[in-house]
């Protein structure tokens, strides 16, 4: 009994740190049936003919369910522009590399407003072509290209150039009230189908990235293993104190 009572507090803790642990494996779990389900709804959203962009009305129940939605809106451009920095790795079009993506007000016919990505403009564009890329088709358009919900920046999110109003995250209500844009603003963007790229090939539509980090699994076996491991080393650990002659004998007659 004087050496079960010297597990009691090893084993306390081990239960605790087990229980930490295995609880973090199965919440990976979770997180990865999450994660395969709201991959496979964008897939097939990405294939499905689009719906009307939604409006006022259920704008406060949109969720990640309704990111890369395929969506159509009518209505016209506005004259303004702001831009979302990023580098372009692997482009669906003839440019890459580093640029930024066009955002462009669009009035709906409704009368509500969503910031349109026009397309992606890389840098080093010469200032005749920039200028004729970032004039926006005029009179009334009837467009297409995926739901795409705002940004909240975080702390490590470079804070926006203002001067150049260039962005560094998603955050269309910033973006809107750098361009004085009032109104029923969305609260989301759409990203212009490959299509409505225009004949000069400035913006470049139809760069959206559709990307998903899924690490889920592997978190969840690394977890899980810890958890393995701990019971191993409590094993082992009381082992050699309930039994420590046993163990010394053993010694002896190696």
């Amino acid at each position: 009994m004087g050496r079960a009572r010297k597990l009691i507090i090893p084993a306390i803790a081990a239960m605790i740190g087990l229980a930490i642990l295995l609880n973090l494996g199965f919440w990976q779990v979770r997180r990865l049936a999450e994660k395969e389900t709201l991959i496979e709804q964008v897939e097939t959203g990405l294939k499905s003919a689009p719906v009307a962009a939604p409006g006022v009305a259920v704008w406060e129940g949109l969720s990640d369910e309704d990111d890369y939605r395929r969506v159509s809106v009518t209505g016209r451009f506005l004259e303004q522009n702001v831009f979302y920095y990023i580098s372009l790795t692997d482009p669906v079009g003839t440019y890459g590399g580093p640029g930024e993506l066009v955002y462009s007000p669009f009035e709906t016919a409704e009368g509500w407003t969503v910031l349109i990505n026009r397309g992606f403009l890389p840098d080093g564009v010469p200032d005749e072509i920039k200028r004729e890329a970032l004039t926006p088709p005029s009179g009334d358009q009837m467009l297409v290209g995926l739901l795409r919900l705002s940004e909240t920046p975080v702390w490590t999110t470079p804070a926006p150039d203002l001067n150049a109003k260039l962005w560094f995250a998603r955050d269309t209500d910033a973006m809107a009230e750098a361009m004085n844009v009032g109104g029923n603003l969305a609260p989301y963007s759409i990203d212009l189908e490959a299509g409505h790229t225009p004949e000069g090939g400035l913006p470049q539509a139809g760069e959206t990235l559709v990307r998903f980090k899924n690490d889920h699994l592997g978190y969840a076996l690394t977890w899980f293993g810890l958890a393995a491991t701990l019971i191993g080393v409590f094993l082992a650990y009381a082992a050699a104190v309930l039994w420590p002659r046993k163990q010394e004998h053993s010694a002896n007659v190696d």
